[in-house]
């Protein structure tokens, strides 16, 4: 129970499933949606590109944020091999990416933000995930049968490759969901907006 946060919280995102998350808090909150372009600089550190893209989400709203709103802006990476793996754009690119997963460690960080029209916090989480060694005709039912398309490195890990394919984590569950729930409402706790 959050006790000393009292602003009107947004959430910026389209994502379902962080709605569905940040309801598990107990905090009310609107969904609200603007178009933000998601490009960052190539010199970045890979492992800053998450919470430098929910800080340039937030900015993006912070100009329209009546006095006692906060939104909350996320984005989520997957990173194996030095590679930053996105949303694929379509079933051959979602495959090749779960392929690459596939028998390995990779890393999933979420950055988060908080913002008020006149403050920004922000911070991000990394969670480790091994995958087994996936067959071929695995990775194809998946692609076919669930919705790889809306899910950074093209996986949900709440969904049926998750359930077979996720040997162990290291770190928080809902980081690899999308939203670091520990973070968030330690930020609602500790803001002063």
């Amino acid at each position: 129970m959050l006790k000393s946060f009292t602003n009107n919280l947004i959430l910026a995102s389209k994502s379902p499933r962080r709605k569905t998350l940040l309801e598990g808090l107990g905090v009310p909150f609107s969904v609200k949606t603007l178009p933000v372009d998601e490009d960052f600089p190539a010199s970045m550190s890979l492992e800053r590109v998450p919470e430098f893209l929910a800080e340039k989400k937030a900015r993006v709203y912070q100009k329209e944020l009546m006095n006692d709103e906060v939104v909350l802006t996320a984005d989520t990476v997957v990173i194996v091999e030095g590679k930053i793996l996105n949303k694929p754009r379509d079933k051959e690119e979602a495959f090749n990416m779960l392929n690459m997963l596939s028998g390995r460690m990779h890393h999933v960080i979420t950055g988060v933000c908080l913002a008020s029209y006149q403050h920004l916090y922000s911070a991000s989480d990394t969670t480790k995930v091994y995958f087994r060694q996936l067959e071929a005709d695995e990775i194809s039912f998946y692609v076919e049968n669930y919705s790889p398309f809306d899910k950074a490195g093209a996986y949900g890990i709440q969904e049926w490759i998750g359930y077979i394919g996720v040997e162990k984590i290291e770190g928080s569950f809902y980081t690899v969901m999308g939203l670091p729930l520990h973070l968030v409402y330690k930020m609602l706790e500790q803001s002063r907006f």
